[in-house]
């Protein structure tokens, strides 16, 4: 397809629009700013890989698209979960109504995956520009192999990152720490669902990085990485400059330095493995509901190179 589809037209006049009106502080735009500006992202860049690949998540698979929406709201709820306990952000400018304020955080959250996955697929169908300016077309690194042993290891560390820091006790300090312990906790919730999940999704034959990585294929690996660096740019950029917003309670010592936006230079550490966590975590969620039977068109396969996520 050389022609750009309808709907990035839209996802581009979207950001455009939504830029220049929160510019003017028009408050339903201002106030909603951060999910609009995503779901013009989502659009636009869906096109665009379209118009690189010939197919896309939400031309080719939008049953498959809107069950990412609704995993994307479920697995976030899991991080809002854990932040009751660990109390690491904050959110203010929401609207005061429950149901408003609810569709607010439903709209913010879906589009989460979304986001991640199509910029990696962003970042795939672009991969012949990127040789052209010198880089591999394809990741390649010496084939590890996953032992029993390791994925036993990796399942049972990341059991404990994710189970140990809400258990607890609110009050529990450590002499050297200024504030409570669970504050300082985030970090192996980031890590834990890859360790937990990949050895899972790996058995269960379901797409994997530590398969990927036992072939010596880096690439889709790197691309979510980078897509989360890119993401998380763009995640606090937006976030920023809108009234409904998120604000981060980062204990110190962590948040030295000044702030990009509304986060520590630290937290922006956490952005790349985010991606991997929410490749893992999708890749898990969509295996046990049998996605790959039932969210494809009948009869249509799905091209090479865009049959999951961050491919």
């Amino acid at each position: 397809m050389k022609r750009l589809i309808w709907y990035g037209w839209c996802g581009l006049a979207t950001l455009v629009i939504a830029e220049v009106l929160m510019v003017q502080r028009v408050p339903p735009v201002a106030q909603w700013f951060t999910p609009i500006m995503w779901s013009g992202y989502i659009l636009l860049a869906d096109a665009l890989v379209l118009r690189l690949r010939g197919a896309s998540l939400i031309h080719d698979r939008p049953r498959e698209f809107m069950m990412m929406l609704w995993l994307s709201i479920l697995c976030w709820l899991v991080f809002e979960v854990y932040n009751i306990r660990l109390k690491n952000w904050y959110y203010i400018g929401v609207p005061p109504e429950p149901w408003l304020r609810n569709l607010a955080y439903g709209w913010s959250f879906a589009t989460i995956f979304p986001s991640l996955f199509e910029t990696a697929d962003l970042l795939s169908a672009a991969k012949h520009r990127w040789s052209a300016l010198g880089f591999p077309r394809r990741l390649q690194a010496r084939p590890r192999r996953m032992t029993p042993v390791w994925l036993s290891a990796s399942f049972l560390i990341g059991l404990a990152c994710v189970a140990i820091p809400p258990l607890l006790p609110d009050d529990l300090r450590l002499d050297a720490l200024p504030a409570p312990l669970p504050r300082y906790m985030f970090a192996f919730i980031w890590l834990g669902f890859i360790l937990l999940l990949e050895p899972i999704n790996y058995r269960l034959g379901a797409p994997s990085l530590y398969r990927d990585w036992e072939q010596g294929y880096w690439g889709r690996t790197a691309r979510l990485l980078l897509a989360g660096v890119l993401c998380g740019f763009l995640w606090e950029f937006w976030n920023y400059w809108a009234i409904g917003k998120w604000i981060y309670a980062v204990p110190p010592p962590l948040d030295f330095g000044p702030r990009i936006f509304e986060m520590p230079l630290i937290g922006f550490l956490g952005f790349p493995p985010f991606a991997l966590e929410c490749f893992s975590m999708y890749q898990f969620a969509k295996h046990i509901l049998q996605g790959d039977r039932l969210w494809l068109p009948r009869g249509k396969a799905v091209p090479d190179g865009s049959e999951q996520p961050g491919r």
